[in-house]
């Protein structure tokens, strides 16, 4: 382990095959259940259209606010470790179904460009089913890279083209 300094990191959460939410859920019962992890904060879920590869069914997805003793690495190598626990395979098409998908956003306020690792996630500013959780999290969390709150980023998504090609609806 890095150190026993805490880190704060924001996991994005999806999934678009089966038990939708239940996969979601139990990816964070495990992240919850990780012995270096704490879940401070859990978004709202959201129904979302793909995005890229388009021909697949819609996606639940939420995300977390985590403090962790493990690096961005550990974190990364224990998040890969619960999408193959809960089901989840390797994938036959980039962007394709999933039965559960963990990915790092955010880990402090640093930035990690590595072959393996790039955090802040390298598309999450043009991905309204990333962002808009999170701002359910902390609107005003500035992005290290953009130096620019979610909300922003939202509001510059939603004057984006690319927006129309998005929806999230709400699930209750």
């Amino acid at each position: 382990m890095q150190n026993s300094k805490n880190h704060y990191a924001f996991i994005s959460i999806g999934s678009n095959i089966g038990d939708k939410i239940g996969a979601c859920r139990k990816g964070i019962d495990k992240i919850k259940g990780l012995p270096s992890c704490f879940v401070t904060d859990i978004s709202k879920f959201y129904e979302t259209s793909p995005v890229d590869y388009t021909d697949q069914d819609w996606f639940a997805n939420c995300a977390i606010k985590i403090k962790t003793e493990y690096s961005p690495e550990e974190l990364l190598f224990n998040l890969r470790e619960i999408e193959r626990n809960v089901g989840s395979i390797k994938k036959k098409i980039r962007f394709g179904p999933r039965i559960l998908d963990l990915d790092i956003i955010f880990y402090d306020n640093i930035i990690i460009d590595s072959k393996r690792l790039k955090i802040p996630h390298p598309r999450m500013h043009n991905r309204y089913f990333v962002l808009q959780p999170i701002s359910d999290i902390e609107t005003d969390f500035i992005h290290p890279v953009l130096k620019i709150s979610i909300k922003s980023l939202i509001e510059n998504l939603k004057s984006d083209i690319q927006y129309n090609c998005q929806k999230a609806l709400l699930i209750k």
